[in-house]
């Protein structure tokens, strides 16, 4: 699995933990759509953007993840980001966040773009400088497991797990566990699925009627509506109707049918 892959899984699921990662309140992400944008007729790719959802005194979000060493992640960042808002032109104003797992990987020379850094209007975050992952809020920690050692991703992952159970209610806990056990396929690649399960006790909790009902609803629910908030932004990256049908795996006519919708929609709010 690639890790932006994983990230973009992350923030789609769990935005509210993009938020609390930039020090922000996590409800915050009830004003936002994630998705990932291609910018017309280049070859480039936004990792994710939070789009502010019917409001123009929110932010913009640029995110980019960044696990291998580039020279010219900053060039290509702000060729995107330079590129989206002129095919777009939003009336929001921007902001960007680029995440490493250190500070080896980040070698991009930001002389050309320093005044962006100094104004904060770009944040470079080292997820393994966020601090004890016992002292952070779960989602965070939840983030922080992914560059964790092998060794101390167990302790943590079994430490993280049990901090879930006590403290989340409902399908978030539910959300957070799935998480939680998709970071940890990514991290013990030789181990299967039902292993990780049983040395990580989820295998128990995945028997109980309460965690199959629901988890189930709660996935097909949360999947259907991440795809439907998606469809706006692809389309005003360019794709036409039948190319969004098939990235998402929809219908032609359940596209058609939530570009209506959330533009009835947005065009309500403005009145």
């Amino acid at each position: 699995m690639k890790t932006d892959s994983l990230f973009y899984r992350l923030f789609q699921e769990l935005p509210s933990i993009f938020f609390e990662l930039i020090g922000n309140p996590g409800e915050e992400a009830n004003d936002y759509r994630f998705s990932s944008v291609e910018i017309k007729q280049t070859s480039f790719r936004i990792d994710g953007v939070f789009l502010p959802i019917q409001t123009n005194d929110r932010p913009i979000y640029f995110v980019e993840v960044q696990f291998q060493q580039d020279d010219e992640i900053y060039s290509r960042l702000f060729a995107e980001i330079c590129l989206y808002l002129r095919h777009n032109k939003p009336q929001n104003d921007w902001n960007a966040v680029v995440l490493y797992p250190n500070r080896i990987v980040d070698t991009g020379d930001i002389k050309h773009y320093r005044e962006f850094f100094f104004s904060h209007r770009v944040r470079r975050i080292y997820l393994n400088e966020l601090g004890e992952t016992a002292t952070l809020p779960i989602g965070i920690a939840t983030l922080k497991l992914v560059v964790e050692e092998s060794d101390t991703a167990i302790i943590q992952a079994r430490e993280l797990i049990e901090r879930t159970k006590q403290e989340i209610n409902s399908q978030l806990q539910q959300q957070l566990l799935q998480l939680i056990e998709t970071i940890l396929v990514y991290k013990f690649p030789n181990m299967s699925r039902e292993e990780i399960e049983a040395m990580f006790g989820l295998s128990e909790l995945k028997q109980t009627r309460f965690y199959q009902e629901a988890f189930q609803e709660g996935r097909e629910q949360g999947e259907r509506s991440g795809k439907l908030k998606a469809v706006l932004p692809m389309l005003s990256a360019g794709l036409t109707v039948e190319q969004i049908a098939a990235a998402l795996e929809l219908s032609v006519e359940e596209v058609r049918h939530a570009v209506q919708q959330q533009s009835s929609n947005s065009d309500s709010s403005r009145e």
